[in-house]
């Protein structure tokens, strides 16, 4: 049986946060769990919406003996403790840090652009640091979805928490699609495929 998939979105919870830049994760992690018209439930102790599928060539949410399982999780943690719904989603699915795919907002990627690496440093990203700990290693996959630098003075933590423009949701909907191309690829056609179709 082919390995199970562990893809987190990383954002922070509740209403005030939900259109902000920083859920960008929140975002692709919605449109997968849409693909595969699958419920996110909250499990007791788990700390995060979770929602369970398979993927297949025909898409998220197929069934057949080549279905890889996905478990999309959404932390119900603040960013900054990300990694603590991580670790109790991969042990209790038994999936291994190889096998986790983490999407999150980057402010170094201009906003359309994305790419996908396995591993890597943190770069000042609180939720990327949690998990990093939480799961004893940084080899885990990144899908960086690009949301640009600020405009002149304006202090990051600022941009990435502020409201995205009424004008602007319709792009950030088809970067978030586009995004979850990229994790659907990736499972299905491995790092190289994937870096060579998104990466940009």
């Amino acid at each position: 049986m082919p390995h199970a998939w562990l893809v987190v979105g990383l954002g922070n919870p509740g209403p005030t946060y939900a259109s902000t830049r920083h859920n960008v994760g929140f975002m692709v992690a919605d449109e997968l769990a849409g693909r595969a018209r699958a419920p996110f439930t909250a499990p007791r102790g788990m700390r995060a919406d979770v929602c369970e599928t398979r993927l297949t060539p025909a898409g998220m949410g197929g069934v057949g003996a080549d279905a890889q399982r996905v478990v999309v999780i959404k932390p119900r943690t603040f960013m900054n403790d990300s990694g603590a719904a991580v670790g109790k989603a991969s042990a209790f699915y038994k999936i291994s840090p190889e096998n986790v795919i983490v999407v999150h907002d980057e402010l170094d990627l201009d906003f359309g652009r994305l790419r996908v690496k396995k591993g890597g440093g943190d770069n000042g990203h609180n939720g990327l640091k949690s998990i990093r700990a939480a799961l004893g290693t940084g080899d885990f996959y990144r899908v960086r979805f690009g949301i640009g630098r600020p405009p002149g003075r304006q202090d990051a933590a600022a941009y990435v928490l502020a409201t995205i423009p009424a004008s602007l949701r319709e792009d950030y909907a088809v970067e978030a699609s586009r995004n979850a191309d990229a994790v659907e690829t990736l499972i299905a056609a491995g790092l190289e495929a994937v870096q060579n179709r998104f990466n940009s």
